[in-house]
Order: C-alpha cells, then sequence, then structure tokens
C-alpha cells in the first residue's frame, strides 16, 4: 500500500466499521427522517432486540453522530436525532439508495407453509387428558 494513501484508507476503514455494524445504517436512515423516541425507533426497524438498540444508540453518541435529548416530562421521555455530523451521512444514503435501485437484487421473502388450522380438542377429549383431581376427604 502506498504511504500518501494510509490516513485515506484508515479513515474510510473507520467509517465502514462504524455503518457496516448490524442496524446502525437502518437507524441513522430512520433518524434522517427526523427524530424519534426508543419505542419508535424499535417499531419502525422491527426485529431488533432492545438490547442491541440500546448499545447502537449508545455507539453512535459516542461518535458524535446522534444526540440524545431528554423531555423530564413527566413522564420522561428520551429522543434521538442526529448531530450535524449524522445529517452528513445523508448523502451517503442516497447514493447508496441510487445503487441499490440500479444493481441490487432483492429476493422474494419465501411464502410460509400453510397447514390447515388444527381443530379444538372436544371437550371430552380435555377431560381425558387432564389428570385426575384428589377429592378432599373431611
Amino acid at each position: 500500500m502506498h504511504d500518501d494513501l494510509r490516513p485515506l484508507c484508515e479513515r474510510f476503514l473507520t467509517a465502514a466499521e462504524l455503518l457496516g455494524r448490524r442496524w446502525t445504517g437502518i437507524i441513522l436512515r430512520i433518524l434522517l427522517d427526523g427524530p424519534c423516541r426508543f419505542g419508535e425507533l424499535t417499531e419502525r426497524i422491527g426485529g431488533i432486540s432492545e438490547r442491541v438498540l440500546s448499545e447502537r444508540l449508545k455507539e453512535l453518541e459516542a461518535e458524535g453522530v446522534i444526540e440524545r435529548h431528554v423531555d423530564p416530562g413527566p413522564p420522561i421521555r428520551s429522543e434521538y436525532r442526529l448531530t450535524e455530523k449524522g445529517q452528513a451521512f445523508w448523502k451517503v444514503f442516497h447514493e447508496l439508495g441510487q445503487w441499490a435501485e440500479q444493481w441490487a437484487d432483492v429476493k422474494p421473502a419465501p411464502k410460509p407453509d400453510v397447514k390447515p388450522a388444527a381443530k379444538p380438542a372436544s371437550r371430552d377429549a380435555k377431560s381425558a387428558r387432564a389428570a385426575p383431581r384428589k377429592r378432599k376427604t373431611a
């Protein structure tokens, strides 16, 4: 590698590592639309655990990409928004979207296996499976 490229490559790798973490790009893309509360992010992303979302938000806040604003309430509410540094990602996401429209192949989601619904067990069948009750004797 050429020495004159080393600072560029290190900065590129740092940026790629930040954006390459799972869920980070989606979080940033959502926040480009405006501030969101934790619950809103969880709903809009879908499939992310609260623990992982919390980790990603803390990482992005430590990098100065997002900031957390706390409304003392009551109730106390936290809202996440992009900083100026975070807003600068809009062009990255715009270009990525353009590339994806032209080049990304999206495979259709597999159709779920449709099985006929099981018939509810009859009352007599349920009774037969239940453990017999002991009678209280006085």
